[in-house]
């Protein structure tokens, strides 16, 4: 059963130039509401570059939206005059929706304009059949809406791994899921009846960092993610790389050194048959460590002192670090974060991985920011980037 009749965040569409300037002014305005507010518009103003009546003028449009709102406390400038009223996210209204779609399991979530969960849930997959697993998103996504009745649904935000072509919708291929041309957009829009878009996980979450974590502010972001599937993202200047058909960041063959792990494609060594969750667990129950296929159970027993499972977590975070050493060599970014379960949780894997990467770039590379609500996150930041983006193309149906 869709959870709403209305589209409320629609896809970019060609515009006149100065409709161009209009989108892009009103989004540097919401993206400086984000990071400084509460804000007084005449600091906008001072931030941003923008004329006071451009920034007032955005301010008021972007609060007829629903996206803003001015602030309970006015602050006096100088203790004369009248008092600056500061304006802020209006974070109470609209949610996005977020569907995260790993090998095992797939999560959903809803999320407020600051990226901040507000419910999730976890399906495991019965079968990995396309079509069943994204109608049991919608379901689960019909139910978590119906426990905030009072927020208004803009969207969904669905993040994959393996290729995925962002402008069509479409995964076109995930080797571990056996998905392909999977028109993901069309399907799980059919059933929600909300506009969605689709990206692929690590470019989800270099925009997830730029908008709500520590990469904020950082002229160029290298996001290496490291799950069953493991693959990359590279933004500049506010820009993720795509390439063309959204095919950039494929580094699940990139060859690792004295690597010995079977793949695939029929070699030996490549970097996701060496680093996936699935080996890990393999190594973890060869060791005797556990008896099961979940990460988190190598985590467990690490975290209870077993040295076998510290270990096999340090040697998996050495070699992440050894493969974000050769990214960096050809992208040199300002900030490299990663997503990989033993360094979220334990100092010597965040230690080894950037020791591996090189000593003299270790400040350069962070741990993910969002350790407990990183899949959810991803999801939603596909559409939360779209929205700060273009805050415009939010719908007046949606007020």
């Amino acid at each position: 059963m869709p959870v709403t009749a209305v589209p409320t965040l629609s896809s970019p569409v060609p515009r006149a130039a100065g409709s161009d300037r209009r989108r892009t002014s009103a989004s540097v305005v919401l993206r400086s509401v984000l990071e400084h507010g509460p804000v007084a518009r005449s600091t906008i103003a001072r931030l941003t570059g923008l004329s006071p009546a451009s920034v007032t003028e955005h301010c008021a449009r972007l609060a007829e939206l629903g996206l803003l709102r001015e602030s309970a406390a006015p602050r006096r400038s100088n203790g004369v005059g009248r008092p600056h009223v500061p304006v802020e996210l209006d974070d109470a209204r609209f949610l996005v929706a977020a569907v995260h779609v790993a090998v095992p399991y797939t999560t959903v979530a809803l999320l407020d304009l600051r990226g901040r969960v507000v419910a999730e849930r976890v399906l495991a997959h019965e079968r990995t059949d396309p079509g069943q697993v994204l109608e049991r998103a919608a379901q689960a996504l019909a139910v978590l809406f119906a426990t905030v009745p009072e927020r208004r649904p803009l969207g969904v935000g669905v993040a994959v791994g393996g290729w995925v072509d962002r402008e069509t919708g479409t995964v076109v291929e995930h080797e571990l899921l056996g998905w392909r041309e999977v028109p993901v957009r069309e399907l799980l829009g059919a059933r929600t009846g909300l506009p969605v878009h689709v990206d692929g996980h690590a470019r989800a979450l270099v925009n997830g960092e730029r908008l709500f974590g520590r990469a904020r502010g950082s002229r160029s972001v290298l996001h290496l993610f490291v799950g069953n599937v493991v693959d990359a993202a590279f933004a500049t200047n506010d820009e993720v790389h795509h390439g063309p058909r959204s095919a950039a960041g494929a580094i699940a063959h990139l060859p690792v050194p004295g690597g010995v792990e079977p793949c695939a494609c029929g070699r030996t060594g490549c970097l996701q048959a060496e680093l996936s969750e699935r080996t890990l667990c393999r190594r973890a129950r060869a060791a005797g460590v556990i008896e099961s296929a979940d990460p988190m159970h190598v985590v467990a027993a690490a975290a209870d002192g077993d040295a076998v499972a510290l270990r096999l977590l340090t040697d998996r975070a050495r070699a992440t670090g050894q493969a974000t050493g050769l990214l960096l060599d050809v992208l040199n970014p300002e900030t490299v974060v990663v997503t990989e379960v033993g360094v979220l949780y334990f100092e010597d894997c965040l230690r080894a991985l950037r020791e591996a990467a090189g000593a003299e770039r270790a400040a350069r590379v962070l741990p993910t920011s969002f350790p407990e609500s990183v899949l959810a996150v991803a999801g939603g930041s596909v559409a939360l980037d779209l929205l700060f983006r273009d805050p415009l193309s939010v719908s007046p149906e949606a007020i």
